[in-house]
């Protein structure tokens, strides 16, 4: 009980001193908590949408999308026949069975030629309007769609749009356009994450979406009263055989989850910065609780002197810590449910809405939240709270403060050095792999043993780092300076620590700026050194080029050549027998200037010849395939081709890496018209001179296809730069929160240094030293703490970037690149986050009275 009224006195004595370690564990507490609430909130908003438009049991076709995408075969959804209704309909146990349309590979546009569809990446679906749809749907306004000129659009994209009723739509497929008047609004019954969906009649939906009358692409089924899906799904079969693929509403919804994967890699990644600042806020709470325990080593002293025991010291420290943990991990939750709410905003502002009504806050959340600020922050706690220990008696007798151990120091100097010999060894062994695999492993060992190996040896580098940066920094201030420098030098541990924790974050900041700018002046200069097009041309969704746009396309003027490409879905059997889904291109010959791509054998124009394709070496050495060899090729919705190796392809590229070339000419001899796949990206080649005029062309000839893009060399690049950059500045902003983290620990190292030296600033002040001096001493201090930090942060990360460089450069990324401007921009402005942090600090030191300065104990 003693204990516990002493650990109680002593934090809420120090709770201004625990104030930001405090703050450290909530920001932590709460990304972790605020995470897990806002996936689990998707995950409760797509379940329940899944689970409204999946009916008790569906038939698709056999070869159908899982996750309910249409394929790039033709453009169009896999389709049965109507005829299947009535053959499930004497199934026993259906109560209706009613056929649907739906198809994703649609763009709709209004009169002003603006694309419906969310800016979320969500779908936009096109469907008929059946029964079925009730389930998940209501009409709230107007009808349902009763003729070709008549469409029905859900409330969220009519809102999201402004749209009314009597606004006429113009839907694109591959089977042509139609236009139709909105004569009707739907809305979900549960949330709608962002999808935009138009319903047609279902005759219009047959013919415009399927390209036929009499076919559908899946049959729901209603089960009747008494049968469960699985027996209705059992009976279904023995009536249809194996012709087609059944699924009962529970596997509907897990084939449907699988399309949004996403989740979970976005639950661990923010889970994995979420642990980045936890790892910093250990820093913060080491130096907390070890600057407390300095600063009280007199009264400890006496403490033993009267009795107490090494446990009970050692106790009531890790007590002070699990009362900051506690205090932290609880407002750490409620900021966390704060933070999903937040991030569900955010979401909406792009075009992925989640309601409120789907918060989903599990008792695990808080749980796991309460668990980890708790336990991580008692563990930071135990160093210090052993040396809290360890104060003798005799310690009442001197002065607040304990000197270093000097063999602990050489100890943990000679470990810290030999965990960053292993750590550059690994770096080095995966610069000099020969495969990725193996290099990666020795990549991620290097960046942990480094990082542990710099974290270990901080205060080893801040005696020489610190001198090195003062000698450049603070001597330009004369006196002040040089206080600065031997106040950051006084205890090495104490300063290493707070650098370590900034490094942390500038580490990683510096290894993916290194990446990224490699990874992007790579693919500029393999664009450069392989693609002779002048023109890209593909769609912005990943969806095919219609018929009609590639038609405004070819006649366009001052075009010499546009290049079709496409994807058919083929299985490739090789001499040895083995049989596998291979990247099979398609191309028009002019595909040759288009791309300049080296071979290894043989002739690459002589691919586009009857019944023959090209190879990649790399499945060449796989299969020992050369020259002259027969490889058979079986298509999708087609027959199955033999076709003659002309010639075989370097893979040393990072463009079309391994694919295989035939003529378009030879796929059309082996799949049929209706089956023949639609052009996923075309390329375009310009007259002589006539380049800017012929750009232009292109462009107005897809101005009513908003959907695809027209992009020369220099957008190409740019829209790279620019999605590789995108993906930086998300990393970046999660990464901010460690920054902010150790930001906090650069402030509470310095009030509590300011606390521990109230004796020593009096007296400086009373031989002279002006409130500004001390002021500037203080801030320069905290420039030195932050340049030491940022000095060794980006030396890292600039070590973990170039040796992550040289393993990308076996997949074809080969030129390094350091982002100069953006690492000597965050170095400068590392100094600035000294300053700022030192804001308070000095604030409250310029005020102290002098006279109660001086006699402070």
């Amino acid at each position: 009980m003693t204990v516990w009224k002493t650990s109680m006195r002593n934090f809420f004595a120090h709770k201004g001193r625990m104030a930001l370690s405090a703050v450290a564990v909530l920001l932590s507490v709460a990304f972790v908590c605020g995470t897990l609430v806002f996936t689990d909130t998707m995950n409760t908003t797509f379940d329940k949408l899944f689970a409204a438009t999946a009916s008790d049991v569906t038939v698709s076709p056999k070869d159908a999308d899982d996750n309910g995408g249409d394929g790039p075969q033709s453009g169009k959804p896999d389709s049965l026949p109507a005829s299947v209704v009535q053959q499930v309909m004497k199934a026993q146990g259906v109560q209706t069975a009613e056929g649907g349309v739906s198809s994703t590979s649609v763009t709709v546009v209004d009169k002003n030629n603006k694309n419906m569809g969310a800016d979320s990446g969500a779908p936009t679906i096109a469907g008929n309007w059946g029964h079925n749809d009730l389930r998940s749907m209501e009409i709230t306004s107007g009808h349902a769609p009763r003729g070709p000129t008549e469409v029905m659009v859900d409330a969220d994209t009519v809102k999201r749009n402004h749209l009314k009723l009597g606004d006429e739509l113009r839907t694109i497929a591959v089977t042509g356009d139609i236009r139709a008047r909105i004569v009707g609004i739907s809305t979900f019954k549960v949330t709608n994450p962002g999808a935009a969906i138009v319903y047609f009649d279902t005759a219009t939906a047959q013919q415009k979406l399927l390209g036929a009358p009499g076919l559908f692409t899946h049959v729901s089924v209603t089960a009747k009263s008494g049968f469960s899906d699985t027996q209705v799904k059992q009976n279904v079969a023995g009536e249809l055989g194996g012709t087609y693929k059944l699924q009962t509403q529970k596997e509907s919804q897990d084939a449907n989850k699988s399309s949004v994967g996403f989740l979970d890699v976005m639950k661990y990644a923010m889970l994995g910065f979420a642990g980045i600042a936890f790892l910093v806020g250990i820093f913060l709470i080491i130096n907390t609780f070890s600057m407390l325990v300095a600063q009280r080593t007199r009264e400890i002293g006496l403490m033993r002197a009267i009795g107490s025991s090494r446990k009970q010291i050692n106790r009531s420290v890790l007590l002070e810590a699990l009362l900051l943990g506690i205090f932290g991990s609880v407002l750490g939750v409620g900021a966390g449910v704060g933070l999903a709410v937040g991030l569900m905003k955010l979401m909406g502002s792009i075009g992925m809405d989640l309601s409120m009504d789907d918060l989903t806050i599990k008792w695990t959340t808080p749980a796991i939240g309460l668990l980890l600020g708790i336990v991580v922050t008692v563990v930071a706690a135990y160093v210090p709270a052993r040396r809290a220990g360890k104060i003798s008696p005799m310690a009442a007798l001197r002065d607040a403060g304990t000197p270093a151990d000097g063999k602990a120091g050489w100890i943990r100097a000679t470990l810290g050095l030999l965990v960053t010999g292993a750590g550059g060894a690994a770096l080095v062994a995966a610069a000099n792999a020969d495969k990725s695999g193996p290099g990666s492993m020795y990549l991620a060992a290097g960046v942990f043993f480094t990082l542990i190996g710099f974290v270990v040896i901080g205060p080893l580098l801040a005696g020489v780092v610190v001198r090195v940066i003062s000698s450049v920094v603070l001597r330009l201030f004369g006196p002040v300076g040089r206080m600065a420098e031997r106040n950051a030098l006084r205890n090495p541990r104490r300063t290493g620590a707070t650098g370590s924790a900034l490094m942390i974050g500038l580490a990683l900041v510096a290894c993916l700026a290194v990446v990224g700018s490699s990874m992007v002046a790579s693919a500029t200069d393999e664009l450069d050194r392989t693609v002779g097009a002048d023109f890209i041309i593909q769609a912005s969704n990943g969806q095919p080029i219609v018929p009609q746009a590639e038609k405004a396309l070819r006649a366009a003027p001052g075009v010499e050549h546009i290049t079709s490409y496409k994807y058919p879905d083929a299985k490739v059997t090789s001499p040895d027998g083995k049989t596998e889904h291979q990247g099979l291109s398609a191309t028009d010959p002019s595909y040759l200037e288009d791309l300049r791509r080296e071979t290894v054998s043989g002739e690459l124009s002589a691919a586009y010849g009857k019944n023959a394709m090209s190879v990649g070496d790399d499945y060449a050495g796989k299969h020992h395939v050369k020259v002259g060899d027969t490889l058979s090729v079986a298509f999708k919705g087609g027959q199955t081709a033999k076709l003659k190796v002309a010639a075989i392809t370097s893979d040393d590229s990072n463009v079309d890496k391994g694919a295989m070339y035939t003529s378009i000419t030879t796929l059309a001899q082996y799949v049929p018209a209706d089956k023949m796949p639609k052009n996923m990206i075309m390329f375009g080649k310009a007259k002589a001179g006539q380049e800017d005029a012929a750009y232009a062309a292109l462009k107005k000839s897809l101005a009513e296809y908003p959907q695809y893009k027209v992009q020369d060399q220099t957008d190409f690049k740019q829209d790279l730069k620019d999605q590789i950059g995108q993906l930086l500045n998300i990393v970046y902003g999660l990464l901010a929160l460690a920054i902010i983290v150790a930001v906090l620990g650069v402030v509470n190292t310095l009030a509590l240094s300011v606390v521990e030296r109230t004796r020593e600033i009096g007296l400086m002040r009373a031989i002279g030293m002006s409130r500004r001096q001390l002021r500037r001493m203080i801030r320069l201090e905290s420039v030195v703490i932050a340049l030491f930090g940022a000095l060794l942060g980006l030396g890292l990360g600039m070590g973990w970037g170039t040796t992550a460089q040289k393993l990308l450069a076996l997949e074809g990324l080969k030129v390094l690149e350091i982002p100069w401007p953006t690492i000597i921009t965050v170095f400068v402005g590392s100094a600035f986050v000294g300053l700022f942090a030192a804001l308070v600090p000095a604030f409250r030191a310029g005020r102290m009275n002098v006279l109660n300065a001086i006699a402070t104990d």
